[in-house]
């Protein structure tokens, strides 16, 4: 089937602890015969599928994921329908609504008069349910209470409470316990018995939820770290009972503490895991609540508050002083300044006035502005980069491949040394069975691919959601480790190094003054709409200059301009048009002409009645950061190159001003790509730094295209980093987060191997014979525990990460 044909869906899985889960996902949803891509990301607990939707349903989806045995969690919504009548009504909306993707179940009462639903928010919206309703021929009447139930922030909260119960347990009778167990206390019975009617209930409390698991894996041929803990602290509380009334095992076989507890520690390690995992997609959720609830549109005569959901393109939207603004749109009225800093990362507030854009989600701040809505629901900026964001989290960098090569083979590998420990210990060095059975345990409940499986996935959803408060959109986390590997970057000159917009910067009057001689230029000028000739009038404007009155306008294609003005001819243009009309010029000019030009200036001339009277120089000013930033590129030994289509001696000029060696001049915007493709195949890792518009193919070639922005006006689609500014800090900002999340990576990639490489050995008891060192089962566990949260709180870390370059801008 065709690609284009197929779907995405994201699912929001909850029960996932461990790699392992990862994989048995995947490989559930994978079995679907017209499913043709899975990705699951253990860190913010989601599924991407691709499929065919013609042969297969969103049900389909879920039901896997459900087989593998773990949750699929969905929003729930209750409708106010009106205009029900009979039980045909009820089935008329029901199909409607079911007809829609990403419905997952309905239920219409038609006493209530209301809608139960229950659906997938990334697939359809409530604006996509009120248009079913309306098209069936009925009223949609809003939501009951305004307030839609989540669903995955109650179950969250509900798994959590139930860990910390679990937890809290645990300590208060598996401590005691293990003080039982040492202290010398005399009963007119067995110390064993107590024991086991105190641990029992408790054990089965706390550990209910592993067995759970264990089983739901075992049955649909998995092994998971469930099978291994169920296994460790199951080995630990028969054989205690086997000891406690001496049948096989003799009385020294008691584990019950040490069941308990460690039940209770890998309770722990999931419960401070799932908080902490919770926090990863913060920046996420913030960018989420920046939608307000409801908007106040003028309809008529009046002005009405509506919900978000119906405002229409072409509404005319009242926005107050502290109010966010709730749809992208073109101020109509008023002027306000408005806080963009929450989508652009920059503090001061804008100047907004007639004809100036606004931005969904942005903050009002000092005035009353109308606008008028020019993009709403799924279409606005925010939604774009709340969406581009939620996909890179869902992204793998190439890197996770290391981690899930490792995973798939861990497991059985563990299972192999505990056996291995077992039977080394007792049936070969002949120690004893208590020593043997420890170690086996101790094996078990160490091993722990589940910091493995969570070393990539939190650091890139912490990295990319930090991204995005910065301003800097990271579209997936190959784009993260390409721009770790750069060794060159390449600029586009005009609009990236450049502000893309030529000013006025010399104006040498020859016989007469330079205010008389920018009225002659400008008088002429503001006839053409050549950009050179919008910059001459554009100088005299800001100088007050009144511009007279011209005839006969004439041009002479890519050289020059004539006209009269007060009865004499006015010609401006470059050298050829000058040596055509026969007009020469001094030496001096000369000279002054080829320094300009040497300073990466466009030079014109300028004369009255065939008699040189001015020179005019223009340039392509340089965006305030553009030398700071290659500075900072150069410091951390890229290769910087501009790109551009001026002759070389301008190019040169230019390159020069700004610090840049390397340069590229008289190419012309169709051979951008190709220049970048050569660079790539000289081996270099080329990063391409351009408009997002103009340079499209350029961005598309390069192993990293960076498309820079201007402010709220963003080209989202382009290239693999989106820059929401027109600053080129921000460039050096994308690359330093880059390196700083793929060092984040690695580095709990190393702990994580590095932890099981150490640990487990020490847990089978090879330093027994030398140190006699081995390690207590529920001290494993707590060491099991304490890596997964180690590797989480490492990547929350990036939350705080504020690159180098931002800093300098700071200061």
């Amino acid at each position: 089937m065709e690609e284009k044909h197929r779907k995405k869906a994201e699912l929001k899985i909850s029960g996932m602890t461990c790699a392992t889960c990862v994989t048995t996902i995947e490989k559930s949803l994978s079995r679907l015969s017209d499913v043709t891509n899975v990705q699951v990301n253990l860190g913010n607990e989601t599924a991407m599928v691709k499929y065919d939707p013609t042969k297969l349903e969103l049900a389909d989806l879920e039901k896997a994921v459900i087989d593998a045995g773990y949750k699929v969690i969905h929003e729930k919504v209750t409708l106010k329908i009106g205009g029900m009548t009979c039980a045909t009504c009820v089935k008329t909306i029901e199909n409607s609504l079911k007809k829609l993707d990403g419905i997952i179940g309905v239920n219409v009462n038609l006493g209530a008069e209301k809608a139960y639903i229950a659906y997938n928010p990334k697939i359809t919206t409530i604006s996509d349910m009120k248009k079913a309703i309306e098209e069936a021929g009925y009223r949609y009447l809003g939501i009951e209470g305004e307030e839609r139930e989540d669903l995955e922030t109650v179950a969250r909260e509900k798994d959590l409470r139930e860990k910390r119960s679990r937890v809290i347990v645990g300590f208060i009778v598996g401590v005691p316990l293990m003080i039982l167990m040492y202290a010398p206390v005399h009963l007119p019975f067995s110390m064993a018995y107590l024991m086991l009617v105190v641990s029992a209930p408790v054990f089965i409390y706390i550990s209910h939820p592993i067995f759970s698991a264990a089983y739901r894996s075992l049955k649909n041929r998995n092994l998971n770290m469930d099978v291994m803990y169920s296994m460790g602290i199951g080995v630990a509380f028969i054989a205690s009972i086997l000891g406690t009334f001496e049948f096989i095992l003799s009385s020294e076989f008691l584990f019950y503490e040490t069941a308990v507890l460690l039940a209770t520690f890998l309770t722990m390690g999931r419960y401070l895991e799932a908080r902490a995992k919770g926090k990863t997609s913060e920046a996420i959720k913030k960018l989420m609540g920046l939608q307000p609830k409801t908007a106040v549109v003028v309809r008529g005569d009046n002005e009405i508050e509506i919900q978000i959901e119906d405002v229409q393109i072409n509404d005319i939207v009242i926005v107050k002083p502290g109010e966010k603004i709730p749809a992208d749109g073109e101020v109509v009225d008023g002027e306000s300044y408005v806080d963009e800093s929450m989508i652009t990362g920059e503090p001061i507030p804008t100047l907004k006035e007639k004809g100036d854009s606004v931005v969904g989600g942005t903050l009002n701040q000092n005035s009353v502005i109308k606008f008028k809505a020019t993009k709403i629901g799924k279409d606005t900026v925010l939604s774009q980069i709340v969406k581009l964001v939620e996909e890179a989290q869902g992204s793998k960098p190439p890197v996770q491949r290391i981690a899930d090569k490792a995973v798939s083979y861990f497991i059985p590998a563990v299972l192999t040394i505990a056996i291995l420990s077992f039977v080394v210990w007792y049936l070969i060095l002949g120690n004893t069975l208590l020593f043997a059975l420890t170690c086996m345990i101790s094996v078990l409940v160490i091993a722990c691919p589940c910091a493995l499986g969570l070393a990539t996935p939190t650091a890139v959803t912490v990295g990319v959601g930090r991204g995005a408060e910065l301003g800097v959109l990271i579209k997936n986390g190959e784009a993260l480790e390409t721009s770790e590997k750069l060794t060159t970057i390449v600029f586009d000159k005009t609009g990236t190094l450049t502000k893309g917009k030529p000013e006025v910067t010399d104006i040498i009057g020859i016989g007469m003054d330079d205010t008389e001689l920018l009225t002659l230029a400008a008088s002429v000028e503001k006839n053409s709409q050549h950009p050179l000739a919008e910059a001459i009038v554009r100088k005299a404007q800001e100088k007050g200059v009144e511009m007279k009155k011209s005839e006969g306008f004439d041009t002479f294609g890519g050289k020059g301009v004539m006209a009269k003005v007060e009865g004499k001819e006015v010609l401006i243009g470059n050298r050829t048009l000058f040596k055509e009309k026969n007009i020469s010029y001094s030496e001096e000019v000369k000279e002054k002409m080829l320094q300009l030009e040497n300073e990466g200036k466009t030079v014109i001339l300028i004369a009255q009645d065939s008699k040189i009277c001015g020179i005019i120089a223009i340039a392509d000013t340089l965006k305030e950061t553009t030398k700071n930033a290659i500075k900072e590129l150069k410091d951390m030994n890229l290769n910087v190159v501009m790109i551009t289509g001026d002759n070389a001696r301008t190019a040169n000029a230019i390159a020069k001003q700004i610090g840049i060696e390397n340069v590229l001049s008289e190419v012309l915007p169709q051979d951008k790509a190709n220049e970048v493709k050569k660079l790539g195949e000289k081996g270099e890792t080329v990063a391409f730094v351009g408009d997002g518009i103009n340079d499209a193919p350029a961005l598309a070639q390069a192993d990293v295209g960076i498309a820079i922005g201007s402010g709220t006006d963003i080209a989202i689609e382009s290239g693999e980093i989106v820059l929401i500014k027109d600053d080129l800090m921000d460039a050096v900002a994308a690359v330093q987060l880059s390196k700083k999340v793929m060092a984040r990576i690695k580095q709990n990639l190393f702990w994580t191997f590095a932890y099981n490489s150490a640990l487990i050995p020490v847990a089978a008891g090879i330093l027994y014979p030398f140190l006699g060192i081995t390690f207590r089962p529920e001290l494993a566990g707590l060491a099991m525990a304490m890596s997964s949260v180690t590797v989480v709180s490492l990547s929350l870390m990036l939350k705080k990460y504020m690159p180098p370059a931002k800093e300098k801008m700071k200061s």
